[in-house]
């Protein structure tokens, strides 16, 4: 997925993280038209190494503290460089904090190719679950969900960055099914992804239970079912076992 724009602006999160009043950087530069990973048009060369810092400490202090807990200022003195730097990269902390989560995240996704519907939703949310419990993308990414539930900026840029490309990505596996004759060309792919994922966000955010094993294979094989692809019995022993 590519990386694209994120205006800071009035919904950027408040205490010092976005650019003042006016669309003014702090001293050293000018934030690139729409902020968030696009080039400097004046001034000195984007430096590979200052981006890659950045993106490292930002991700470090997401990972220790949360999106509340990171400041543009402390990530500028962790990468050791100066705040105008970080400024002139990145125009609000929710734009540095998606940035960040997407360098770790996006390479966490590969798209599976099992040769069925089957194997390919067990894989794609067996790698979703291990990226959000096994690594420090699950409390970045529920921090910034919760953060864009206050900034309009942060949620469109979240869809448009996140939401839609993964969701894209996802709909191969069901062009897929459906050309290999598993399930009807009239399936509704939003519903079957919504099926997919809603359920997995829902144990990430609420807590109530663990995003286990027998959670992702129990719903994928109820959404198999329900598309009309060939059901698997469950092991003797099994059937009444709760997620």
């Amino acid at each position: 997925m590519s990386s694209a724009p994120i205006p800071g602006g009035p919904g950027a999160p408040p205490g010092g993280d976005s650019v003042p009043a006016g669309g003014t950087a702090p001293a050293g530069g000018t934030p690139p038209a729409g902020g968030s990973r696009a080039a400097s048009v004046r001034g000195r060369p984007r430096s590979e190494a200052a981006d890659r810092a950045i993106l490292d400490a930002a991700t470090d202090l997401l990972a220790e503290r949360g999106l509340a807990g990171m400041s543009m200022e402390e990530v500028a003195a962790r990468a050791g460089v100066g705040k105008a730097t970080v400024y002139r990269r990145w125009r609000s902390r929710g734009a540095l904090a998606l940035d960040a989560f997407m360098t770790e995240f996006q390479a966490l996704q590969p798209l599976p190719d099992t040769g069925s519907l089957r194997g390919d939703l067990l894989a794609a949310l067996r790698a979703w679950v291990r990226a959000v419990t096994r690594t420090p993308a699950g409390r970045i990414l529920a921090g910034l969900v919760a953060a864009a539930q206050d900034d309009p900026e942060l949620a469109a840029a979240w869809r448009a960055r996140v939401l839609e490309p993964m969701r894209a990505q996802h709909q191969i596996m069901l062009r897929r099914a459906i050309a290999r004759g598993e399930i009807p060309a009239s399936t509704d792919m939003d519903v079957a992804l919504d099926l997919l994922y809603g359920a997995a966000y829902h144990r990430l955010l609420q807590g109530h239970r663990p995003l286990s094993d027998t959670f992702t294979r129990g719903v994928v094989e109820v959404i198999v079912a329900g598309l009309g692809g060939p059901a698997v019995a469950a092991p003797l022993g099994r059937q009444a076992a709760p997620p």
